[in-house]
């Protein structure tokens, strides 16, 4: 995730432009639209959270969800990551990625090997708004799209279009204390991330970028159900179980489903092993502090998006009290869903 950023931003002119980007033309219109929304204290002191349409953003991501309803226009063509912060969304781009381009699985440039999977699949409220020059949004004949934003607040270019989203959520005990710990590697100037059990505090109580979380996970489990073959809904945990079964599903949803011949020479298989999270953390463009190099400014290290991606490493961090807490408050807000009854089970074939 591309979040927490300090403001005002910076400009993002390249030294050879000489006219405004469309989002920096409507700006200043969004910011004073912003300053009439309900502000709360956020997880750091210069980073306040701003409700809008029911969900919490910070001001730079608002800024640019509101770019994205007004401008962007998905084609039927294409096809959109979607996640709440923490839940897999690294993984997902990188496999979507894999999925597409998968006839250069066999050559040793192939852009996986040498770019973050962030820089492939653009969230479309951060580059589309704030860096509409970087390569992925430029070349016409990328698909492949992502974004943060609860179902809700999609654009109507995207919600109601016939392109398809694959959805992933993750327990919210291991979303916290991922968020909790990526956030802490922020080098932003907002201040220090305030402590786990205040921060804990307020994830519980829904005050969380794009939060609430159990709202944001609900919003598209409702879309799944109302139609489904336009949202593809995953679980963290069982596609971590069986990725191999859940690669090809995906695969066949996107409409780029594996041929036999293929299965048979274990093409499935590399595009796993490429993407897992052991291949992906130990490549060299993802350890240390290296960055992207396409955007004008980035406040995490790509190692940042890889930690250890286990699945039940929240009760290293939580107390038995704080785990049922969260226990509690999510069979509390699924219970009527049809989402508890199907055992987080994810679309089935």
């Amino acid at each position: 995730m591309m979040a927490q950023m300090n403001l005002p931003l910076p400009s993002h002119h390249d030294e050879t432009k000489t006219e405004s980007t469309e989002f920096e033309k409507n700006q200043k219109r969004y910011q004073d639209q912003i300053a009439t929304f309900p502000h709360v204290k956020g997880w750091f002191p210069k980073a306040p959270l701003i409700e809008y349409g029911g969900h919490w953003i910070i001001q730079p991501l608002l800024e640019g969800c509101l770019h994205a309803q007004e401008f962007f226009q998905a084609r039927p063509i294409d096809f959109f990551v979607c996640s709440y912060s923490k839940t897999g969304s690294t993984w997902l781009k990188a496999l979507t990625f894999a999925i597409v381009n998968r006839s250069s699985l066999e050559d040793s440039s192939r852009p996986l090997l040498k770019r973050n999977p962030h820089e492939l699949v653009p969230f479309i409220e951060m580059e589309f708004a704030y860096f509409p020059q970087v390569n992925s949004l430029k070349e016409k004949g990328n698909t492949l799209f992502s974004t943060h934003m609860p179902h809700g607040l999609l654009p109507e270019s995207v919600a109601k279009s016939v392109c398809k989203m694959v959805y992933i959520w993750r327990d919210p005990k291991d979303t916290f204390i991922s968020m909790w710990t990526f956030f802490q590697k922020q080098k932003s100037g907002k201040g220090p991330l305030h402590s786990l059990e205040e921060c804990f505090d307020m994830f519980c109580g829904g005050f969380s970028g794009y939060g609430p979380y159990l709202d944001h996970v609900l919003g598209y489990w409702k879309a799944y159900q109302e139609n489904p073959d336009h949202v593809f809904f995953l679980k963290y945990e069982t596609m971590r179980a069986d990725p191999l079964s859940y690669v090809k599903r995906l695969a066949q949803f996107m409409g780029y489903g594996f041929t036999a011949e293929e299965e048979k020479k274990g093409v499935v298989e590399k595009v796993v092993n490429l993407c897992s999270f052991e291949t992906l953390k130990n490549l060299e463009v993802n350890e240390g502090e290296k960055t992207r190099k396409d955007i004008s400014w980035v406040y995490y290290p790509n190692s940042a998006f890889f930690r250890n991606g286990k699945v039940g490493d929240s009760h290293n961090y939580l107390t038995q009290e704080m785990a049922a807490r969260i226990e509690g408050l999510m069979q509390e807000k699924f219970k009527y869903s049809g989402l508890l009854e199907h055992g987080y089970m994810t679309h089935v074939t």
